[in-house]
């Protein structure tokens, strides 16, 4: 089988320059990356930034009238500004900075309990593919308010059943959060209805996008979601930094999520006043550092073009499925049309922890287990899973030394 000739807009083999880790090797072979889903490398502009903000730049934000204090925080909002370029949103005061995704998650389904907007009897409708973090906190609320969690489903192939989703509302719901692509099945949702079908009923929705925001151009105002969620470390950045985006009329509803520094507008030894967002929901002082790389990585992906990466990711997820799914003793896991660049399969007879541990001695590093979605999982019948998943310098050749590392394992239990 001949590997796609490559003719997206950008040369790969110069981008995976500008990632040094890439350039190793792993048992005596050249490393294969295939565990973007869990966490991305970063380029060389992403560490720079940071290390130029350390040794150049550096104080703490917002609260200093000196020389550092205005470097550093013109570094942190500018940041904030990309980030709000990255997702269109209408204005920086729509972005907040959180530790990572899960706390964003968090953040919404906290707040909206402690704001009275979702209580005994309610419901929330989540899809049978989300992330642990994007379920837990809702089962915070179900466990200590009494709310009601509805699950929309997906089909065979791993669609999402629109038409299913659209049966579970009723005037007790209150609360739609959903992702927008699937972290194990690749599976992209129609985001867009999904949002106009709760809007319809008068509901708010939460986009996880800790996926989607990889692989595709994401546009908030295009989406119409009230909250819109993504993490650092996927997108080529640095870990300890997410992203939450909420609507200017949600934010300013919620209640803060911590106390601290920064949040507050006056404390007297009676009261508290709150600052406005996004200052509210980001209690002492930030992930600074973090906060620059953040920047640059959604700089270089820009950059590089969405549109050039989805199209280049796209070409990796067709030919991976021509690949293994020419494996007899492969089973693929999530064929929907149009799926992103994630490929989850079993083999049989062998477990998928022995299965990565095996292509590991090939210098081929894929993710084996859950992937933090049980619900899915055992919709699917099965307990654990072996995922491939392509970032934007995944080449075909490595799509094929993961086919023939995979003909090793198979060999061996057989």
């Amino acid at each position: 089988m001949n590997a796609p000739v490559l003719t997206t807009g950008y040369d790969v083999e110069a981008v995976r320059k500008d990632f040094p880790i890439l350039s190793q090797t792993v048992y005596g072979k050249p490393l294969v990356y295939l565990d973007n889903a869990a966490s991305a490398q970063k380029p060389r502009q992403v560490i720079d930034a940071m290390v130029s903000c350390m040794e150049t730049g550096y104080a703490n934000v917002h609260r200093g009238l000196h020389f550092m204090a205005n470097a550093a925080t013109e570094g942190f909002e500018g940041a904030r500004e990309t980030t709000r370029q990255f997702l269109n949103a209408a204005s920086t005061d729509e972005i907040i900075f959180t530790r990572n995704a899960t706390e964003a998650y968090n953040l919404v389904a906290s707040s909206m309990g402690w704001a009275g907007l979702i209580g005994e009897g309610d419901e929330i409708i989540l899809s049978i593919m989300e992330h642990h973090s994007n379920i837990v906190p809702w089962h915070f609320l179900r466990e200590r308010r009494g709310a009601v969690i509805k699950w929309a489903p997906v089909d065979e192939d791993g669609n999402f059943l629109l038409e299913e989703y659209e049966k579970l509302f009723t005037p007790r719901t209150k609360m739609v959060a959903i992702t927008q692509m699937s972290n194990v099945l690749g599976t992209v949702t129609p985001a867009e209805e999904i949002v106009r079908i709760a809007h319809a009923h008068g509901v708010p929705v939460l986009l996880d996008g800790a996926q989607s925001a990889v692989h595709q151009p994401i546009d908030v105002r295009a989406l119409d979601c009230d909250f819109f969620i993504f993490t650092g470390h996927k997108v080529y950045g640095p870990t300890g930094i997410g992203v939450l985006y909420g609507k200017k009329e949600w934010l300013e509803r919620l209640p803060p999520y911590q106390g601290g520094g920064e949040m507050i507008r006056t404390v007297s030894q009676d009261t508290v006043t709150y600052n406005d967002p996004p200052h509210r929901f980001e209690a002492g002082t930030p992930a600074i550092v973090e906060a620059v790389g953040l920047g640059a990585a959604l700089e270089y992906m820009l950059g590089l073009g969405r549109e050039n990466i989805a199209a280049h990711e796209a070409m990796l997820t067709r030919y991976a499925h021509e690949r293994l799914g020419a494996m007899n003793a492969l089973r693929i896991i999530g064929t929907a049309k149009g799926k992103g660049g994630v490929v989850s399969f079993e083999m049989k007879g062998a477990h998928a922890h022995d299965i990565a541990t095996v292509i590991d001695r090939q210098g081929v590093a894929v993710r084996a287990g859950t992937h933090c979605a049980m619900p899915l999982l055992t919709r699917f019948g099965v307990t654990s899973t072996c995922r491939a998943s392509f970032g934007l310098y995944t080449t075909p050749a490595e799509i094929d030394a993961l086919a023939e590392a995979l003909g090793k394992a198979e060999m061996m239990f057989a």
